[in-house]
């Protein structure tokens, strides 16, 4: 045994034999459970429950992951095996409950009465928040009501002795975008210790300058240690965690004390970009919630929804709010518009008809299913998928002009409405295409994947006038004959471009666009009938994997990234102009504008426009 070794043993020692004259708060922790029916974690998880029912804890926290893929059937399942419990319980989603949620994350927060928590026992002050992401592959993030939120309870709660433990599903390192907005406000507090998930495995870190642990998995029989979860022990100077295998004796992982003093966090300098010639980068709006939608635009205004489920308009010009209503959950789909009208697809399930100029309530069609795609206005019609169906609309009346059911899961991505055909994705592992007129089935297509992680529902495809292209997770580009929905060709590329979820096209549809895993952007030749890459740019992102469309104006490509930095390149000579950071979240969407300008909203709850300068 080493010094270091040596040094440290007795250091573990010391703080179990101060701990014994010290009473100690005793609380376990479960995370990254993943129960579907019937699955072994079910029944794993069953024998946790009543292991810690009988243990000497005072409650018991869930840190996250506790489905697959979020859908009321997995949730209401884990919530009835939870009820077990003789304990109190305090839970929080994880990325498998944000990601995928088939109620649009809505029904965790209905059966946990929210995403978040906060209570206190003895002298300590325990504070879970949620990290997403949310309804698409990203980076975690912490909504900026959450923030502030997490601000004024710790501000309202810390009195002298008071002491921290702060829970939510990532660690916090750059795996969350936003991180160091989180980590500088938990500095100002005394954390004694952050808790998290995510990884399945045990680990202890520093978050800034605050001690971090990464808790077990339910099911860590992979590295040889069974099923199981994780123990605590805080007294007044340090912290014990313990590894507790299911029908063994615990096994104490970490002791550390614990440091409830914290420096001012300092933000660690960011990449530097050169300030871009030739363009104008304007922040229109901040808003106080997040944004999770692409923004709609008109003439006036700037539409669009945030994260407390309010829509607003804001005056295109002077970036000054102009009106809002308010909706009763997170929204996801980008308003659409008419003449008259700004109709919103709620994940409250509903369609509501506002007038534009004012935000006064017109109409609301109830439905059985929330909405998380962004709707197509075309002529006097609204196409929109939603939950298990996809439905077309009559703009005037607001009344159904057809309805398919045939669907298995929720549409996300926007629809492609052209010709006769409306082509689609969803997470039933589906592409469609639909009789505009009848909502009939001409042809569906499926990758050969049964995952519905692995289908194409949130890729928009790029329809040419014999062709259709369309990527999705299982990093494959396919083109598809427009009349059959027969393959063409299907290619990964050789594993070269990892294509995923983003796309985009020339106006001339010569080419089509798509980020690869890699922050580049290829130009896929559409007429060729074999896989054929023409250009190639690197912009600078490095790894890549949220969905967002890449849109041309003016001769320029524009592409953002997950770290929210906006890429300009020449569509003629595909060089790279100019990269910028905007933000630290993703880009939900670009927006054209007939002025030649580029409206774009972050995750963050910005809005840019972007104008080229002649």
């Amino acid at each position: 045994m080493n010094t270091k070794s040596i040094i440290k043993s007795l250091s573990i020692a010391a703080l179990l034999l101060c701990s014994q004259n010290l009473q100690a708060l005793k609380f376990s922790v479960l995370s990254d459970i993943h129960v579907t029916p019937g699955n072994v974690n079910e029944q794993q998880l069953r024998n946790a429950i009543a292991e810690i029912s009988g243990n000497n804890s005072e409650f018991v926290i869930l840190s996250g992951d506790l489905s697959n893929e979020g859908s009321d059937e997995q949730l209401y399942n884990v919530k009835s095996i939870l009820d077990g419990l003789t304990k109190p319980i305090y839970v929080i989603p994880g990325n498998h409950e944000n990601n995928w949620s088939q109620s649009a994350t809505k029904t965790f927060s209905d059966i946990w009465n929210d995403d978040r928590f906060v209570f206190e026992s003895d002298s300590l002050i325990f504070i879970g928040i949620n990290c997403g992401p949310y309804m698409k592959m990203g980076d975690g993030h912490i909504k900026q009501e959450d923030l502030i939120w997490l601000d004024k309870e710790l501000s309202r709660r810390c009195s002298p002795g008071k002491r921290v433990v702060s829970i939510n599903h990532y660690p916090i390192k750059d795996d969350l975008d936003n991180w160091q907005e989180y980590i500088k406000t938990l500095q100002k507090y005394p954390v004694i210790v952050h808790i998290c998930g995510h990884y399945h495995t045990f680990d202890k870190y520093k978050g800034g300058d605050i001690d971090a642990v990464i808790c077990r998995a339910l099911d860590m029989t992979r590295v040889n240690d069974g099923y199981g979860y994780t123990n605590f022990d805080i007294t007044t100077d340090s912290i014990f965690l313990y590894d507790k295998a299911i029908g063994k004796e615990q096994v104490l992982k970490y002791a550390f004390p614990a440091k409830s003093k914290h420096p001012e966090y300092k933000e660690t300098a960011a990449e530097k970009f050169a300030v871009p010639q030739n363009v104008k980068l304007e922040k229109v709006f901040q808003d106080s919630a997040s944004i999770f939608t692409r923004v709609a635009i008109d003439s006036k205004r700037i539409y669009f929804g945030n994260s407390l489920g309010e829509v607003k308009a804001i005056d295109k010009n002077t970036g000054k709010q102009l009106w809002k209503f308010e909706t009763k959950a997170s929204l996801f789909s980008r308003p659409a518009l008419t003449s008259k009208y700004i109709i919103i697809p709620t994940s409250d399930k509903r369609i509501i008809w506002a007038d534009k100029e004012t935000g006064r309530i017109i109409r609301e069609n109830d439905s059985k299913g929330p909405y998380v795609a962004d709707g197509v206005v075309k002529g006097d019609r609204l196409y929109q998928g939603g939950y298990k169906k996809f439905e077309c609309w009559n703009t005037h009346t607001g009344n159904i002009v057809w309805r398919n059911k045939d669907f298995d899961n929720y549409c996300q991505a926007a629809p492609v409405v052209d010709g006769n055909d409306v082509i689609f994705g969803a997470w039933d592992t589906y592409l469609r295409c639909l009789d505009r007129k009848t909502g009939k089935l001409k042809w569906k297509w499926n990758n050969g994947k049964n995952a519905n992680m692995l289908g194409p529902g949130n890729c928009v495809p790029v329809v040419t006038k014999n062709r259709v292209f369309v990527v999705a997770p299982d990093r494959y580009m396919t083109a598809l004959d427009r009349k059959t929905g027969k393959e063409i060709w299907r290619s990964n590329f050789d594993g070269k471009y990892k294509v995923r979820e983003s796309l985009g096209s020339s106006p001339d549809k010569k080419y089509v666009y798509a980020k690869t895993m890699d922050g580049q952007l290829i130009a896929v030749n559409t007429t060729s009938d074999t896989p054929a890459v023409d250009f190639v740019v690197d912009a600078g992102f490095g790894y890549e994997h949220t969905p967002c469309i890449i849109v041309e104006k003016n001769g320029i490509i524009f592409m953002g990234s997950r770290k929210g930095v906006l890429a300009a390149i020449d569509a003629k000579t595909f060089q790279l102009l100019w990269r910028y950071q905007l933000g630290s979240s993703a880009f939900n969407g670009f927006e054209t504008s007939k002025d030649g300008s580029v409206y774009a909203s972050l995750i963050e709850g910005t809005i840019w426009k972007i104008t080229p300068q002649k």
